[in-house]
């Protein structure tokens, strides 16, 4: 079974971004989404298993990010 929140499953993933747009210097991820510029960029065009991808690496970076992360729990 997916970790992944039932809405990023489903066809038409939607963005994980929460207009909390500061990027972290050390990482290099958005503190409100936790992606990073590049992946940020590129949502638009991917297609959904590719957004699906980045969506499982955002629940790990959101723990690396600690209490600097300013977005919400997404699960």
């Amino acid at each position: 079974m997916s970790s992944l929140p039932q809405r990023v499953l489903a066809s038409g993933v939607p963005s994980p971004c929460n207009s909390i747009c500061r990027i972290d210097e050390a990482t290099g991820w958005c503190l409100g989404c936790a992606r990073s510029l590049p992946e940020i960029a590129a949502w638009a065009g991917l297609d959904d298993e590719s957004k699906r991808q980045v969506w499982a690496l955002l629940p790990e970076r959101r723990r690396a990010l600690g209490p600097g992360f300013l977005g919400r729990d997404q699960a």
